[in-house]
């Protein structure tokens, strides 16, 4: 059995594979618990890499600089889906990792995601892997106009899919996403008419507790979430629902640390299942100011088999807006004072060197009696930044 990092014989080191936002966000809450980061990644200088001295910058596809990263960690997790499961695999013989690389291949295909979501009996849009453009056209042929074709891996922020209204549309977006991704497998999905967009963390640790956050609404502006308002402005009910959508998720994958569930509310009143990330998610950054646990605490504690932290807000209402890129140079803001003056309101800058349009360069959250007050709060703040 692995030790606790309160009764270890010398300071547990986690391992995170990737160096961004999210690894910044997991080092601190890990440094808060008194234990030691190793980041890998390629590139000097990421977000997470500059916090540590353990930073391997020659990234996992370097096998000395891996070999290391896996000899100074005793548990390996990781800030993206990106990294396949073979190599998980791999590192799993000489190392816990978590979630597990079983858990990682059931959810990093799409396809697999959502027949294993399926199989689970989660309520989700009609769906089938496509190989031909021809194979596409059936699809909507059963199922209608528009639809959605997406890459079954390496899709995000708008990355890797394209909503298909019109037959002569589809030609055109099979090459660009081809483009984007060479010799990518496609996923066809059922166009949802939504009423919303809504999300749930859920974490999960190696005894099998369980700890829920609250649902929340997410608003995205070009594909990319810009702004979540906690709890979402839905009826008890169905966010008690979504709720128990997302623990069915996680446990269908057999999770373990952090998740995030992404679901749709159709103008039908229904809840289905959209996607799950097996890491901490940007629906969750309100969770570090406004609940008791941070989902990036919970997430530490669940790999290290601790207990889990309330999930519960302290705080009535809370909004996050993310600061997206608008333009390309550098990421350093040219003042941050105007921000700062906003009473309630917290602000995460990521550090990233480069800017680019549309790219996260940090976030926002405030809290506040009501969802109105906290978004103004936030509002004010995230237009107090200048770039």
């Amino acid at each position: 059995m692995l030790p606790s990092p309160y009764n270890a014989t010398r300071e547990l080191t986690i391992g995170i594979i990737g160096g961004g936002q999210l690894a910044k966000m997991l080092a601190q809450a890990a440094y808060r618990l008194g234990l030691r980061v190793a980041i890998i990644e390629h590139g000097a200088d990421s977000p997470a890499g500059r916090m540590t001295q353990l930073e391997f910058p020659q990234g996992w596809t370097s096998p000395e600089a891996l070999a290391t990263f896996v000899r100074v960690s005793d548990i390996i997790t990781l800030e993206n889906e990106f990294v396949t499961p073979e190599l998980l695999e791999q590192i799993a013989h000489q190392r816990p990792v978590y979630p597990t690389p079983e858990t990682v291949r059931r959810v990093r295909d799409k396809l697999i995601q959502k027949q294993t979501m399926a199989a689970a009996h989660i309520p989700l849009p009609s769906f089938a892997g496509v190989s031909t453009p021809e194979e596409a056209l059936a699809f909507a042929r059963q199922y209608g106009f528009p639809f959605v074709l997406k890459t079954r891996s390496f899709g995000y922020d708008g990355y890797g899919n394209r909503t298909i209204a019109h037959p002569e549309q589809l030609p055109q977006a099979w090459s660009e996403l081809q483009h984007y991704l060479p010799d990518a497998a496609f996923l066809a999905e059922q166009f949802v008419p939504l009423q919303k967009e809504l999300a749930v963390i859920v974490a999960r640790n190696r005894k099998g507790d369980i700890a829920v956050y609250p649902c929340v609404e997410t608003v995205q502006q070009d594909h990319v979430c810009r702004i979540v308002y906690a709890p979402a402005p839905i009826p008890e009910a169905l966010r008690r629902q979504a709720q128990e959508i997302a623990v069915a998720c996680v446990e269908a994958i057999e999770g373990i640390g952090v998740f995030g569930v992404e679901l749709f509310l159709t103008t039908a009143g229904h809840l289905l299942f959209n996607e799950i990330a097996p890491r901490p998610h940007n629906s969750g950054h309100y969770t570090i100011e406004a609940c008791y646990t941070s989902q990036f605490e919970n997430a530490i504690r669940a790999i290290c088999g601790l207990p889990l932290g309330s999930p519960e807000m302290y705080v009535p209402a809370a909004v996050m807006i993310n600061l997206l890129g608008i333009r390309s140079g550098s990421g350093i803001p040219d003042s941050v004072l105007p921000a700062l003056q906003v009473d309630k309101a917290w602000i995460h800058l990521y550090g990233k060197q480069q800017s680019r349009i549309r790219r996260k360069m940090g976030h926002v959250t405030a809290v506040g009696q009501t969802l109105e007050e906290a978004y103004e709060r936030a509002r004010q703040a995230a237009a107090g930044i200048i770039w």
